[in-house]
C-alpha cells in the first residue's frame, strides 16, 4: 500500500533523510521508530504531500505522490503530533466542516460526524466547544478528523504523546478497530511498548538513515542474548559503567534519564551473580538488578547508540 524508495531530503547542510526506503502492507500497522530528530516526521511529511523531497519516490495505493499529490490525498488521512482543532468550534462542527471540505453534502457530513463521535466516545461532548476538551479528547477528535473521508491509508505521527495511560489504551483500541476494517496504518512513536503492542512490522530510523527493520520478535532476537539491567543513583552512573566495562566484553549502555544500565550476557544467571559481586566490592548499591530476555527497548538502545555512547 505504501512504497517509499531512496527518499532524500536536505534542510540546508542537514541531510534529514538519507536514501530512506520503506514499505507498508495493506491492512497492517507499520511502525517507524527513532530518537528525536531522527527524520520520522520529515518522512511522514514527504509521504503525505506536505514536503517535497530532493530525490526519491513515494507511491501510495498505486498513486505517485510526487507527481499526483492531489490524487494521493484522496487515499490518505493524517493525525499529526499535535491536535489541530479550532477551539471555538464544537466537536460536531469540526467534523462536519472537515466533511464539507472533502466535498461531502451537508447531510452526508452530519451523518459521518455522528458516526465518528460515537466511535471515538465523544457523543456526550459533541456540542461543546473544543477549548473545553481535555488533551485526550482533542487527540481523539483530531483522529476523527483524519477519518472523515474514510482513508485507505492513515498516518499517525506520535498520536499518544502526552496522554494518560487510560486514554492511550483507548486510542490503541481505536487503531485496532481501524485495522480490522482494512485501513493501512503507518505509526511513528517513541513508546516502545506501543510499537510492541500495535505494529506488525517495524523500521528504526536514526540520523536520517534506516538502520534496522523487522517484526518485533525478529528485532528482539537480533540481539541474540539475555540482558542484565540495573538502576543506580545519578552520582554512581559513571562509576558503575566503568566497573561493568572491566568485567564484560560487550558494550555497556547507559540511559542517564532513567538511571538504567544495560549489558548483554551469554551466561545468564552466572553473569548476573558476577555483576552483583563486583558491585558489592565497589561499594555500589543497585536500586534494581535483573536478568531478562531482550525487549524492544533493548533493541532501540542498542541500534541508536553511536560509537561514543551518545544517543
Amino acid at each position: 500500500m505504501i512504497v517509499a524508495s531512496k527518499v532524500v531530503k536536505h534542510f540546508g547542510k542537514v541531510r534529514a533523510l538519507d536514501n530512506v526506503s520503506l514499505t507498508a502492507q495493506v491492512g497492517k500497522v507499520t511502525g517507524l521508530l527513532g530518537p528525536n530528530g531522527a527524520g520520522k516526521s520529515t518522512l511522514i511529511k514527504v509521504m503525505t504531500t506536505l514536503t517535497e523531497p530532493d530525490s526519491g519516490s513515494v507511491v501510495i495505493n498505486d498513486v505517485d505522490v510526487l507527481r499526483h499529490p492531489a490524487q494521493a490525498r484522496k487515499h490518505i488521512g493524517l493525525a499529526g503530533q499535535y491536535a489541530a482543532v479550532d477551539e471555538f468550534l464544537t466537536g460536531r462542527e469540526t467534523l462536519i466542516m472537515v466533511g464539507r471540505l472533502y466535498g461531502m453534502s451537508a447531510s452526508e457530513s452530519k451523518k459521518r460526524a455522528i458516526d465518528l463521535l460515537k466511535r471515538l466516545g465523544l457523543t456526550d461532548a459533541a456540542d461543546r466547544q473544543t477549548k473545553t476538551y481535555s488533551g485526550g479528547m482533542r487527540r481523539r477528535l483530531d483522529l476523527g478528523a483524519s477519518l472523515v473521508a474514510t482513508p485507505k491509508v492513515l498516518f499517525l505521527d506520535e498520536p499518544t504523546t502526552g496522554l494518560d495511560p487510560r486514554t492511550r489504551l483507548q486510542l490503541w483500541d481505536i487503531i485496532r478497530d481501524l485495522v480490522k476494517q482494512g485501513v493501512t496504518i503507518l505509526l511513528t512513536t517513541q513508546y516502545l511498548d506501543e510499537a510492541d503492542a500495535l505494529c506488525d512490522y517495524i523500521y528504526v530510523i536514526d540520523k536520517g538513515k534506516m538502520i534496522i527493520e523487522g517484526t518485533s520478535d525478529k528485532l528482539k532476537k537480533s540481539l541474540g542474548q539475555d540482558v542484565i539491567e540495573l538502576k543506580v543513583k545519578d552520582s554512581e552512573l559513571e562509576k558503575t559503567r566503568m566497573v561493568l566495562q572491566k568485567i564484560t566484553k560487550t558494550e555497556v549502555l547507559v540511559d542517564e534519564l532513567t538511571r538504567r544500565i544495560r549489558l548483554k550476557t551469554s551466561s545468564g544467571s552466572e553473569d548476573l551473580l558476577h555483576v552483583a559481586e563486583q558491585l558489592k566490592k565497589s561499594n555500589i548499591k543497585a536500586e534494581e538488578l535483573s536478568l531478562h530476555r531482550p525487549t524492544l527497548d533493548d533493541v532501540f538502545m542498542a541500534v541508536t547508540e553511536d560509537k561514543n555512547g551518545d544517543k
